[in-house]
């Protein structure tokens, strides 16, 4: 009952500066967020609702992206590269860290940031498009197996691994694969600010290292995640001590949050709840 009016103001207070438009960093509330994009890119959901909430949330002074993917869908590539862009127009900075690889769509996704540090061994590039139909026809008849198919409409079966497709099919599909890769080289050369003549000669699907990326200007700077991180703090003005958010992860910590929070607004809190034998709380300081 004590400390309950303590805990309504604290409520309220992050309430308010929640809403305001008033910087945040005089009283201590402003963090980084971290989003992880790791593995086989199969979908975006989790990664754009991040990025959102990152963005409307006015605690967050900028982001830092860790990329650790061979790429992989191409629409949910697309749906994240977007998500990049709308954080990098509503003004806070957006940096990206790539890991061992950030190829293909992994690459793609990482374009509309800020800036984009690379270590010299990271495998990146790959602007390219691929796909793949294997042909079981020749296999089938060895085991004694035929395919019989039901279609209305002649291109339906178009990817139909137990016959060779003709001609007419190979152009049509090709043609999918062009019109993507256009797609691809567009946005990198918007995204990097480089005129789209000046990227094709790198745009051919060959992937490069950090090196090499920084010498065809796909990355700005090498250096590691910790590299990116500092910067990322020096450009927000937040130093070294600030806070690291995780959005996929804030459930897990909300009483080390909450707290966290309370000692920042009312440094004399500790004071009120130290004889309820809580004095672990100012570990989270």
């Amino acid at each position: 009952m004590i400390g309950a009016p303590v805990i309504v103001g604290a409520l309220l207070l992050l309430h308010q500066a929640r809403a305001s438009s008033v910087p945040l960093g005089s009283v201590g509330f402003r963090k980084l967020g971290v989003v992880h994009v790791e593995g086989i890119i199969y979908e975006a959901a989790s990664v754009v609702k991040q990025l959102q909430q990152l963005r409307e949330d006015n605690m967050i002074a900028g982001v830092l992206m860790r990329i650790d993917s061979p790429g992989g869908g191409t629409a949910p590539s697309q749906e994240i590269y977007d998500a990049v862009w709308k954080y990098r127009e509503c003004g806070k900075p957006l940096i990206v860290s790539m890991g061992n690889v950030a190829a293909s769509g992994g690459y793609y996704i990482a374009c509309p940031a800020r800036r984009i540090f690379a270590d010299a061994g990271t495998l990146t590039g790959s602007i390219g498009v691929i796909m793949t139909v294997p042909l079981y026809k020749e296999l089938a008849k060895k085991v004694g197996i035929e395919m019989r198919t039901f279609k209305a409409g002649d291109y339906k079966d178009l990817a139909n691994p137990y016959r060779t497709i003709s001609p007419q099919e190979h152009r049509m599909i090709q043609g999918l694969l062009e019109d993507t890769h256009d797609r691809f080289i567009d946005d990198v050369a918007k995204a990097r600010f480089l005129e789209r003549e000046a990227l094709l000669p790198v745009a051919d699907g060959r992937i490069f290292t950090g090196r090499q990326a920084l010498k065809a200007k796909l990355i700005d700077t090498l250096g590691s995640y910790e590299a990116a991180l500092a910067y990322l703090r020096t450009i927000t003005g937040l130093g070294p001590a600030a806070r690291i958010i995780n959005k996929k992860e804030t459930g897990k910590r909300i009483r080390e949050w909450f707290t966290s929070e309370m000692m920042h607004v009312f440094p004399h809190i500790y004071r009120v709840f130290a004889p309820l034998g809580m004095q672990s709380l100012a570990v989270f300081e």
